[in-house]
């Protein structure tokens, strides 16, 4: 049995089966042996708990968190959970088979991640499939080990923007993976020259090599291929899985960012070229960017890291401030909260902001 934030409350043997095993064994053996039932009398006496045994700790009604809360007087419009979604039938293998929301995590040594992509309301009205995507994965050698986190966002009037996301996530950090060593070397020297270059390098491979694939993929299809079908933002984060080391990395195309919790407040990077770590312009992949941008960070233990796409950078950063202390007071406590409780609060909803959510928070404990 488990809390509210999953840790165990009563590793103990559950009071009624010792009442079963006190009732066994007030039993004559001749009949216990023979494995038949005593005689049942008419009226049952009510089970009484056994000596020293514990109470049960199940609850007394059981535990609902209900719909995910939202900030402001009203609710939004939408309703808050998925209603339609695609079928097989209308031809898009990819959209139907989606699900509505993914949830990940990971902990390495002193780094715990919680990540979660929803579907937002309006999707969620509309029947359409989710368009963000996430990765949580490590890369590098043992030496050269990195956190890698990314959230990609396909833009909305993009036919394949879903197919754009999922792809592209998945095979930058692919990509990555193979320069990691020299990334790794770059990062710790704080060569930002040399990590825009080998950043640029990394997705330039990956959408090139998903470009051919779905050019060959659109062959078989009655419309041609097009770049800008598959558009999609990337924000990828690297981080030494080695404490002593404090710089991270940030690789950009497009809109959506990365926010730092610091002192109960979300506070933007400063990244050393000046430029902010939030870009709102209308870059995107495949082709649409000039290059990678790449930032550094710098970060100590207890301040929170935030990656995501505008579905949650957005609210974060509106006029009126609830949304952001509700996040802030909820991802801000010593204890990291249990995936299910990170998906509930991720989930917070806001009039107006009705757009697919991907969100990736990294804590990380002190020395």
């Amino acid at each position: 049995m488990h809390g509210s934030y999953g840790a165990p409350e009563c590793p103990v043997r559950d009071a009624r089966q010792d009442d079963l095993d006190a009732h066994f064994k007030s039993l004559p053996h001749e009949v216990v042996a023979a494995g038949t039932a005593a005689p049942s009398p008419t009226a049952p006496p009510t089970p009484q708990p056994a000596e020293g045994a514990v109470p049960s700790c199940e609850p007394a009604a059981e535990f609902r968190r209900g719909v995910p809360a939202h900030v402001g007087t009203r609710p939004p419009t939408y309703p808050p959970h998925p209603l339609r979604r695609p079928s097989l039938r209308d031809g898009d293998t990819f959209a139907a088979l989606s699900p509505v929301i993914r949830l990940d995590g990971t902990q390495i040594g002193r780094l715990t991640v919680r990540a979660a992509s929803v579907r937002g309301d309006s999707h969620n009205w509309e029947g359409s499939c989710r368009q963000d995507a996430m990765v949580v994965t490590h890369i590098g050698p043992p030496d050269a080990e990195m956190l890698l986190l990314a959230v990609a966002d396909g833009v909305g009037s993009a036919r394949y923007s879903h197919v754009g996301s999922n792809d592209i996530s998945q095979v930058a950090a692919v990509h990555l993976d193979r320069e990691a060593e020299s990334i790794y070397a770059a990062l710790c020297a704080q060569d930002v020259s040399e990590l825009r270059v080998l950043a640029t390098k990394a997705v330039a491979g990956a959408a090139a090599e998903l470009r051919s694939a779905w050019a060959r993929s659109a062959q078989h299809t009655p419309r041609p291929y097009a770049d800008e079908d598959y558009a999609t933002t990337l924000h990828v984060l690297l981080i030494p899985t080695d404490p002593h080391i404090r710089d991270r990395v940030l690789c950009s195309v497009g809109d959506g960012g990365l926010f730092v919790l610091r002192d109960s407040h979300w506070e933007n990077g400063d990244p050393d070229d000046g430029e902010g770590l939030l870009d709102t312009r209308t870059e995107a992949l495949p082709h649409a960017y000039r290059s990678v941008k790449a930032t550094l960070l710098r970060t100590v233990p207890g301040e929170v890291l935030l990656l995501g796409t505008d579905g949650i950078t957005n609210p974060l950063t509106q006029k009126d401030p609830e949304f952001a202390r509700r996040l802030a007071d909820a991802w801000g406590r010593p204890e990291v909260p249990s995936l299910s409780d990170f998906l509930w609060q991720a989930q917070t909803r806001a009039k107006s902001y009705d757009d697919d959510r991907t969100v990736i928070c990294v804590w990380e404990e002190g020395a």
